[in-house]
């Protein structure tokens, strides 16, 4: 640990000094635009108000990371918690809300799994032909709805562009472990497609923690085929399509005692035949059309996810789950001008209608109508005021109405924005808790839906021509009627058996985030990041599991050799957290697991033009550590591979 600190605030100590002696010349590292902050247009970052970090695709390529939720890590106010190694079902929460409350947004379609107690699994998602990643903090339910009282995830992926390219890649290592991908892209005037498998291979390690007498590898093997294509047949009028299709099949390992086991007072991840194998597939389409020289646009759309999970032990189907959404949108958008106030407008309407359905242990399906009005003004191009507010009327529930307000007051001659967000959020019971699944945990019909505020504020400030820019936030918010889980006896079947309660305390969550991404020379980048979280649970006023309150993160690029070849370090620290343990009899107990660091090394090398070799090594001091309870994570790893694009 000691090494890595003072490597640490080594390398971040030389990073700024180089920055005070660069050039002032603008830096070019920077995104200029969110497409997540607002409805409607893409917002200038000068003008967004809300807590919003994005993560580029030349980053990802740089640091070689090859599964989302460790992209995320780099996140302040993000906290991952993995059961095992990829595949293995993965949570993230942010500002520690739960891993259900983060609404998670693929191209555009919202893909929280409603047979999943409505939360996306992240264990499968890997980072190819992905563009950008936008996470924005705090509550967001005025704009994205149910699901969205900790944030939002916005994933999106590259376009077809340019010359008619096919790029293939191809790369292995540790564990067995083979990863491929081929794409291929093209546009032209009024068109552009761009499409592309990948398949995952590995035998991977244990799931449950080696170091706990695990031995069995648990193998994983993914394929996932996606196309992103648009059609403007008019400049007025366009269409865009995406697709993306995943199958894969994992194994993974029992959680409970061990047969035989008679003497642990905790119940543990142990080494099982158990797995899983799944499809999940998203689609959306949706047309375009622009009024007015622009000022007036119109979106409909329709977007469709469904995911099929089979559950298996000893290589036969136990269990079997489908969940689907459908939803219905349309959005216009109006801007326009007032010259003698020196202000521009955007006013946002739209509407949705979404269905959910899951067949389980239950059949049931549930439907949303949403109404959402936005309002942006921007005053003498340096104050920006957004208000947003939104109505669901549901069919279990009462409708609920949510509304979110956000400010940015943007000093270009100095370039330091100051920002602040307040708004509301609501995540309604899931279909499982509404009416559970299997004899293990019953239903409870009159729970009420979940119910957030949030506030935060803070300063980004720039210097050295845009070189450098550090990022402060403090964040403020509570939930109230949170659903949790009792453990009650069961006289008829013997056993324990779990039901969803609302919890009437109200839990708080406060914290400081840090950023600072800085570019002191044109090949030197530093991305650093760090974030406080005090999260207290509202009756026991104790730390909530799985959210630590201290993590960081430090990244450093560099580029060499007239911008052939490429380095990168990441650094990423996670501090001590709580997580919940379950005695014999289900009696929970909470848990104090351990801090740790986890280092990562990665280069490249262009060979030419079109053909460039890479590697890395993951976890590269062999750090032996825990996201969750009794299961393990992938030691020391090392991968080396070949990319070509023609």
């Amino acid at each position: 640990m000691l090494r890595l600190g003072v490597l640490f605030t080594t390398v971040s100590t030389i990073a700024l000094a180089a920055v005070a002696g660069a050039r002032a010349e603008e830096a070019e590292f920077l995104p200029e635009v969110s497409v997540s902050a607002n409805r409607g247009e893409a917002t200038p970052l000068t003008a967004v108000g809300s807590a919003v970090t994005i993560i580029t695709a030349a980053e990802l390529e740089a640091k070689q990371v090859r599964v989302i939720s460790d992209a995320l890590r780099l996140i302040p106010g993000v906290a991952v918690s993995r059961t095992g190694t990829i595949g293995n079902q993965t949570q993230v929460r942010i500002r520690g809300s739960e891993g259900n409350q983060t609404l998670v947004m693929i191209d555009g379609v919202v893909v929280n799994n409603p047979a999943s107690s409505s939360e996306f699994d992240f264990g499968h998602l890997l980072t190819q032909d992905v563009e950008r990643i936008e996470v924005l903090r705090g509550p967001q339910s005025a704009l994205y709805g149910s699901d969205a009282v900790g944030g939002v995830i916005n994933i999106i992926t590259k376009k077809g562009g340019g010359t008619p390219t096919v790029t293939a890649s191809l790369e292995g290592g540790s564990n067995a472990t083979v990863i491929g991908n081929v794409s291929a892209a093209a546009a032209g005037e009024g068109f552009s497609i761009r499409a592309g498998t990948t398949a995952t291979t590995t035998e991977g390690t244990s799931s449950a923690a080696k170091w706990r007498g695990n031995g069995e590898d648990d193998a994983y093997r993914g394929i996932t085929s996606y196309v992103n294509a648009s059609f403007d047949p008019l400049k007025m009028l366009g269409f865009d399509v995406v697709f993306r299709d995943s199958h894969f099949k994992g194994e993974y390992d029992d959680f409970g005692l061990r047969p035989g086991d008679t003497t642990s007072v905790y119940q543990y991840a142990y080494d099982a035949n158990s797995g899983s194998r799944g499809d999940e597939t998203f689609a959306r389409g949706q047309a375009r059309l622009s009024l007015l020289d622009g000022r007036w646009s119109h979106k409909l759309g329709l977007a469709h996810f469904r995911t099929e999970m089979d559950y298996l032990g000893n290589g036969a189907v136990t269990s079997s789950s489908k969940g689907e959404s459908t939803t219905y949108d349309y959005q216009t958008d109006y801007s326009f001008d007032t010259p003698a106030l020196a202000a521009a407008h955007l006013v946002t309407f739209a509407y949705e209608h979404k269905r959910d359905e899951i067949d389980s242990y239950v059949e049931k399906e549930v439907e949303q109508d949403s109404y959402v009005g936005q309002y942006q003004l921007r005053l003498f191009e340096d104050l920006s005021l957004t208000g947003a507010v939104r109505r669901d009327t549901h069919d279990l529930f009462e409708d609920a109405t949510t509304f979110r307000l956000t400010s940015a007051y943007y000093l270009d001659g100095t370039g330091t924005k100051f920002r602040a967000s307040y708004g509301t959020g609501v995540k309604n019971p899931t279909i499982n808790e509404l009416y559970g699944f299997g004899g293990s945990y019953k239903g409870n019909p009159d729970l009420k839906p979940e119910k957030g505020k949030g506030w935060d504020a803070g300063i980004d400030q720039s210097f050295f021509a845009d070189r450098l820019t550090l990022g402060l936030t403090y964040f403020d918010q509570r939930i109230t009627d949170e659903i949790g889980t009792a453990y009650v006896f069961d006289a008829g079947s013997g056993t324990f058996v779990g039901t969803p309660v609302n919890d009437p305390a109200t839990s708080r969550h406060r914290g400081v985030e840090v950023e600072l991404l800085a570019q002191p020379v044109e090949a030197l980048t530093v991305r650093l990041s760090y974030s406080y979280t005090h999260a207290r649970d509202g009756k026991t006023r104790m730390a909530e599991v799985r959210r630590p309150a201290n993590q960081g993160s430090l990244d450093i690029g560099y580029r060499f050799l007239d911008g052939r070849a490429s380095a990168n370090l990441g650094l990423v620290y996670t501090g001590d957290f709580k997580d919940v343990v379950y005695t014999r009899t289900w009696s929970s107990v909470v848990y104090d697991m351990d801090s740790y660091v986890v280092a990562n090394i990665a280069g490249s090398y262009r060979l030419t033009d079109a053909v460039e070799v890479f590697g890395r090594v993951e976890n590269l001091f062999d750090e032996n550590y825990e996201e969750v309870y009794s299961y393990g994570s992938l030691g020391r790893s090392a991968f080396a591979g070949v990319k070509a694009t023609f």
